[in-house]
């Protein structure tokens, strides 16, 4: 006889749109370090909040320094490429894209 083996799942997967000040903003955040941020957070802010979700965080600042660097360097390389802008990447006098 089949054996069947229930296992509920919940989950959330959520996607969202950021423009590129957004992007850069987030990257910026994210270059200071988890322990730094979180560090500075805690002593401005205290841990009440946040201390229960410090894995999540870590996680998420991870997930952003692995994933918007590479993205908004093809975009520097793009804007170079059309524009011929030498400025400094990431500083430019065109608009910024949005979501």
């Amino acid at each position: 006889m089949a054996t069947i083996v229930g296992r509920p799942n919940v989950n959330l997967d959520l996607t969202f749109r950021i423009n590129e000040a957004e992007a850069r903003a987030l990257e910026d955040l994210a270059g200071y370090g988890d322990d730094a941020f979180i560090k500075v957070f805690y002593e401005k802010l205290g841990k009440c909040y946040m201390e229960k979700h410090e894995a999540g965080l870590r996680s998420f600042l991870t997930s952003v320094r692995k994933f918007i660097p590479g993205e908004l360097a093809k975009l520097d390389a793009a804007r170079q490429a059309f524009y011929g802008d030498t400025a400094r990447i990431g500083v430019h006098s065109y608009p910024e894209t949005q979501p």
